[in-house]
């Protein structure tokens, strides 16, 4: 008897042992990760988690649902994942119960930098200074977490040819987040989740791996759903080509979503491909879409918000035993010889609507303020009603249909950026409604359905001295690639030229005439202002 107790303890004390050696910080080199403490090669065994049913409130958030946590984790040890990937938080809300019992069971997190109301719009993108500092929130309340394994700057936003200029976007936040994390002494990766569209998806994997090494994505993700059920295999399933793809990628490629659901219970035949010798020196592992049953069937168990009970499905029995039998052949960091070559920046194309050696300018609130300061024709409140969103977005595509805002707009295959291309909507609505009333002489400020206030003298005078304040990040000011407006004052004179598993986002053509890169960067007030779900972030 007392044999057992001891063989039990001793259990208790390896269980634990091997749980510490899991939350060594992870690292990367080449394109494999590593445990940076033992050499081991790290693989993910992960699971997609974001628990809706039964929420209710305005942002999801399973990391501060203590009753959920303690509930799903463990669930989690009893599958035998080591990460999960977390869709949405609300950052002002405390995680450090959830965030404990995760380190205690061996589990990393791989969260999102966007959320619903803070993501890059795919059909009309924009990077701004209100959106950065939403993400640099969220990173500053989960980087104290030492089982913080890493970030995913975007998921799925160019999901096809049209929607490609939203990758210049993605890839500007993606370097503006990894200087944010080293100005903060941080070093946890940045990484991108594509939707493995047949047609862009190789623009997209050399786009994200090419050009400068501190604006690439440090590991790149794809969310598939090609091996559907036990008669596919590693070829008929897609996912032979998907590997040869990655075969010389130079930075680590993870299944950031994979599991098919045509065919239930799942089996997750992949799984022997991911983890065996088809994927396994190409891919480091993946996570399973999804942890909880909702509506779009993807679920392992079904569970509610704030109640303990769990009820797991076939596909759980049949997850954990995949999960189970998933023993990669691993190498370790010392005998690692990284291969490969880097990326080449994909060119213009019918296909790619970027001119990839230019990104879009790193924000700068200390710029959008003194652009602010400097117009004579202005909104009288700095928050504008769904209304008033409306009105001004319909007055702003008038504007700019009659006059040139590139100031305001870009054109991503030609690399053109408008020196305040990063302001919020506001600020860049705005901007649209000054140059009319300039163009009028200032006879007329106003818009229609909108409160507007003339300010008589501006405290600056000259928009061109806005362009040397610092960015978000520190760097020193410096005009944006536009080769647009030049407007020497906002309130005296100025030269005048008169030539979203689901995701949405609102359109606006008002001022693309020669392509569909060419876009006038004013979210349409209406969408951003009147409902949160209309820059839905998917998941």
């Amino acid at each position: 008897m007392k044999l057992s107790l001891l063989s039990a303890a001793s259990v208790g004390v390896l269980c634990a042992a091997m749980s510490a050696a899991a939350l060594d910080a992870i690292t990367i080199k080449g394109s494999k990760f590593f445990n940076s403490k033992t050499g081991d090669q790290f693989f993910f065994k992960g699971i997609a988690y974001q628990p809706r049913t039964g929420f209710k409130g305005e942002t999801m958030d399973p990391l501060a649902d203590t009753v959920g946590c303690k509930r799903d984790i463990e669930v989690f040890k009893d599958l035998g994942i080591n990460s999960i990937r977390v869709y949405e938080v609300d950052y002002t809300k405390n995680h450090d119960t959830c965030m404990k019992l995760l380190e205690d069971a061996g589990i990393y997190l791989v969260l999102d930098m966007p959320s619903p109301k803070y993501s890059i719009n795919r059909k009309q993108p924009y990077w701004d200074h209100d959106m950065m500092s939403h993400w640099t929130a969220k990173v500053d309340a989960f980087s104290k977490y030492k089982n913080l394994l890493a970030w995913i700057a975007g998921n799925e936003v160019a999901n096809d040819v049209e929607t490609t200029p939203s990758a210049a976007f993605v890839k500007a936040a993606i370097r503006d987040m990894k200087a944010y994390l080293k100005k903060k002494g941080l070093s946890t990766p940045v990484g991108y989740a594509d939707n493995d569209d047949m047609h862009i998806r190789m623009n997209l994997i050399n786009y994200f791996n090419c050009g400068d090494k501190d604006s690439r994505a440090d590991f790149y993700g794809v969310n598939i759903y090609r091996w559907c059920g036990d008669t596919a295999d590693f070829k008929t399933s897609g996912y032979e080509d998907v590997t040869k793809n990655m075969t010389d990628y130079t930075i680590p490629s993870v299944l950031t979503e994979y599991g098919c659901n045509l065919v239930r219970p799942r089996t997750f035949p992949e799984l022997k491909s991911l983890y065996g010798s088809d994927m396994g020196n190409t891919f480091s592992g993946g996570i399973m879409y999804e942890y909880s049953e909702e509506d779009n069937k993807y679920g392992i168990v079904k569970v509610n918000y704030g109640d303990s009970k769990v009820e797991k499905n076939d596909d759980y029995d049949n997850l954990k035993k995949a999960l189970k039998d998933a023993k990669p052949k691993t190498i370790k960091i010392g005998d690692y010889k990284p291969s490969g070559k880097d990326s080449v920046c994909p060119k213009p194309s019918d296909t790619w609507h970027v001119k990839s050696e230019v990104l879009p300018p790193t924000p700068s609130s200390a710029r959008c303020k003194c652009m602010m300061d400097s117009l004579g024709c202005t909104f009288k409140s700095e928050s504008l009603s769904a209304d008033e969103g409306k009105a001004v977005g319909e007055a702003v595509g008038h504007i700019c249909g009659q006059t040139s805002c590139s100031e305001i707009s870009y054109d991503t295959v030609k690399g053109n950026y408008g020196n305040f291309v990063a302001c919020d909507p506001t600020q860049r609505s705005a901007w649209a409604v000054n140059k009319n009333y300039l163009n009028q002489n200032k006879a007329k400020c106003e818009v229609k359905g909108a409160d507007t206030k003339t300010v008589s003298s501006p405290k600056q005078e000259d928009q061109a001295v806005c362009l040397k304040e610092k960015d978000d990040v520190g760097n020193a000011g410096s005009p944006s690639s536009n080769t647009g407006d030049s407007n020497s004052s906002g309130g005296g004179s100025s030269k005048t030229d008169s030539s979203d598993r689901e995701e949405s986002g609102s359109e606006s053509d008002s001022s693309s005439k020669n392509s569909s890169s060419t876009m006038l960067a004013v979210q349409p007030l209406a969408t951003l202002l009147a409902s949160a779900a209309a820059l839905f972030y998917l998941f």
